[in-house]
């Protein structure tokens, strides 16, 4: 894309303490200006710090899946809209790093950071500290999200990055800045967020009721005042199948009592965020597959249950606590050679669940050969069944328990439904944007109890429970690195994510400017003296990072 002009401000920095430093006016900077446009800005103005904001030092920033999302949808993005709750909503004019809807923004949500400057009225992170950033900052919402670093506050894609401490830290006091010790790499801290969002998926806790409190939405006949006693809604609009057809508005729960596959298409829209739809079929049947919101799933937390009998409640009573792994899960990874395909792949074969199986597939025998490598050990030290396939070659058959989708495609998601056996979870963990229909077969999950769940993000509980894997020498998160690049390798970084060409996670050092995108595999031609340093299995090491930063 074409680069659009910048003009360096000057910088002043009303702050009660400071590194030793000279902290430059100007900076090299990854900015997203529009729709499939950004620019490498090598004169961004580093934002000045106000009384209670943070300017911290980025030290690395992994790219991400969701980085690209933005660079499609940009203002379209339900994370780059105004913020609407959740602080002063006056303050945000005098946060610098606030870049809403059409306003040039900073990516990066996967960085690991170091505190440089305070302003006088911050209380919780002294200059000095190292920190992992939760990029969701779920106290302060937008219209359908929440403000998060990266997206409409700037994120870690430059060299100096300004946060508030309204923002990184709840009204209930729950920190958003994670504290690190010095011990591990910054790309092996870096990589803690992705792996975090693989964590909170399998720990989301999921509703088995209807929601206190909730609106509820009945349509046709049936009785309700079973679930209704026990949860009780705050408002419950009763109408007929017609009716339904014509009803306006936003519903935590949708009872069903039939099986219109029009009428259950025209209502499922209907679902407030994390809404459930319950299908009472009463031994009736729906006759073709149902058009479903996928993208929501994912990303708003939507769910999809019924019963073949009368009674409503059977229909909450199969939704599991969490989309966990079971003892005994025989488990498939569907798109497991890709970076978050690894992550769930080492996830399972860690998990010390009993008596389970992994199958990964990829459509690359090289990107499963990389798999079975890295993988591959774990999984047999630890006595966990491991198969890799090639589904191009051998398609998977009916049976699994627990499917795990990672390619963003909503007929590979549908098509998990024919391979769930009775009681299966489908992780549909793959970002398809919300408004993105598949057709699936509604009648067969009801049937089946098949429970499709999505989550988006993490929380800091996750970040944390992978912090402590690390800790603990349970994972390694480095397996994961599959390249480092400066500032001058990240458009060729971005489109490997984009085409899907990388082997990994990529991890941008934003103080080295002229690093191009160097693979791990390739430094020891490139970069000998950082291939030197790599452990005996040719991953990353503190080490490895420590001669790449000497090479600036």
């Amino acid at each position: 894309p074409r680069p659009r002009p910048f003009f360096p401000r000057p910088v002043v920095f009303p702050v009660k303490e400071s590194v030793m430093t000279q902290i430059p006016s100007t900076q090299y900077a990854i900015q997203i200006v529009g729709k499939e446009e950004f620019v490498v800005n090598p004169a961004k103005p580093v934002d000045p710090v106000g009384p209670t904001q943070i300017m911290l030092e980025v030290e690395a920033c992994g790219i991400c899946f969701s980085d690209t999302k933005l660079l499609h949808q940009f203002d379209g993005h339900p994370r780059k809209s105004d913020v609407v709750a959740g602080i002063d909503l006056d303050a945000l004019k005098d946060i610098p790093s606030y870049h809403p809807n059409q306003e040039a923004v900073t990516p990066g949500h996967e960085p690991v950071v170091r505190v440089v400057q305070v302003g006088e009225k911050v209380t919780h992170f002294k200059v000095g500290d190292r920190l992992l950033v939760q990029a969701d900052w779920k106290h302060l919402r937008t219209a359908k999200s929440n403000g998060a670093f990266g997206y409409n506050f700037d994120g870690a894609l430059q060299e100096y990055t300004v946060v508030d401490e309204r923002c990184v830290v709840a009204p209930d006091g729950e920190e958003f800045l994670i504290h690190v010790s010095e011990a591990p790499s910054a790309a092996a801290v870096g990589l803690i967020e992705p792996w975090a969002t693989v964590e909170g998926s399998y720990a989301w806790k999921e509703r088995g009721h209807l929601a206190d409190g909730g609106k509820l939405l009945v349509v046709g006949e049936g009785d309700v005042d079973a679930l209704t006693s026990a949860h009780a809604p705050a408002s419950v609009t009763r109408v007929s199948e017609e009716e339904a057809l014509s009803v306006e508005g936003a519903f935590d729960d949708i009872l069903y009592f039939g099986a219109n596959a029009g009428v259950i298409e025209k209502i499922a829209q209907l679902l407030a965020s994390r809404g459930v739809l319950n299908v009472v079929l009463g031994g009736r049947r729906i006759e073709r597959k149902v058009s479903l919101d996928i993208g929501r799933v994912h990303y708003d937390f939507i769910r999809f249950v019924g019963t073949t009998g009368d009674d409503p409640a059977e229909g909450y009573a199969w939704i599991p606590d969490t989309g966990d792994l079971r003892v005994g899960d025989k488990i498939a990874i569907v798109g497991a050679a890709g970076p978050m395909g690894q992550m769930h792949t080492m996830r399972a074969v860690t998990s010390d669940v009993p008596g389970i199986s992994v199958v990964g597939t990829d459509l690359s025998d090289e990107r499963l050969a990389g798999l079975k490598a890295v993988v591959g050990p774990v999984a047999e030290k630890r006595g966990v069944p491991l198969s890799i396939i090639n589904t191009s070659v051998t398609p998977l058959e009916y049976g699994y328990t627990h499917i795990t989708c990672l390619v963003p495609v909503p007929a590979l998601v549908a098509g998990a439904v024919d391979l769930a056996a009775e009681g299966a979870i489908i992780n549909a963990f793959a970002g398809i944007p919300a408004g993105t229909f598949g057709d699936f077969d509604l009648q067969g999950i009801i049937e089946r109890h098949i429970f499709m769940l999505g989550t988006s993000g993490s929380d800091v509980s996750d970040m944390r429970t992978v912090l402590h894997k690390i800790e603990e020498g349970i994972i390694d998160t480095s397996i994961s690195l599959f390249a480092v690049t400066g500032m001058a390798g990240f458009g060729d970084a971005i489109n490997s994510v984009i085409n899907r060409t990388s082997g990994g996670k990529i991890m941008v050092f934003p103080m080295m400017h002229d690093l191009g995108l160097t693979p791990v595999s390739e430094l020891a031609e490139k970069l000998p003296t950082v291939a030197a340093k790599l452990d005996a299995a040719g991953l990353w090491t503190k080490e490895a990072e420590e001669a790449l930063l000497a090479t600036r």
